[in-house]
């Protein structure tokens, strides 16, 4: 296997209030792209999701924008999103929230149902952000 040459520098972003001390960033720099992990929306008191939907929703986007903040980066440098749903029948409610974070054009976005999630949430959102 040919070795691989390092053209672009790589920059590692963590929340300053993130919960644990999980093995992975919260994003990656990769020249001038942003990767962002995956983002849940746990109630920051119990470590859990709310019981209410909208709440959860509401979390996961905003840790999402605090960790676009982090990065210098907001809302709508997003260029591309993936939404992991456990139950498809909050696409109607997570679309009227998901709105309200976006001022100018929304990014390419896949909502895709999925079998359970981490911690019993039902959103996971990540997403590709990049300068304009």
């Amino acid at each position: 296997m040919p070795a691989r040459k390092k053209t672009q520098k790589r920059s590692y972003v963590i929340r300053p209030n993130r919960k644990g001390d999980w093995p992975f960033s919260d994003g990656v720099w990769v020249g001038s792209t942003f990767y962002l992990s995956g983002h849940l929306g746990l109630d920051p008191v119990t470590g859990k999701p709310p019981v209410e939907a909208d709440r959860e929703i509401r979390l996961m986007l905003d840790a999402m924008k605090a960790t676009l903040k982090t990065a210098g980066l907001e809302m709508n440098n997003l260029v591309s999103v993936q939404i992991f749903c456990a139950d498809v029948s909050l696409f109607s409610p997570f679309n009227t929230i998901y709105r309200e974070y976006f001022s100018k054009n929304f990014p390419a976005r896949a909502f895709i149902g999925s079998g359970p999630l981490l911690f019993g949430a039902r959103f996971e959102i990540q997403g590709i952000a990049s300068h304009d």
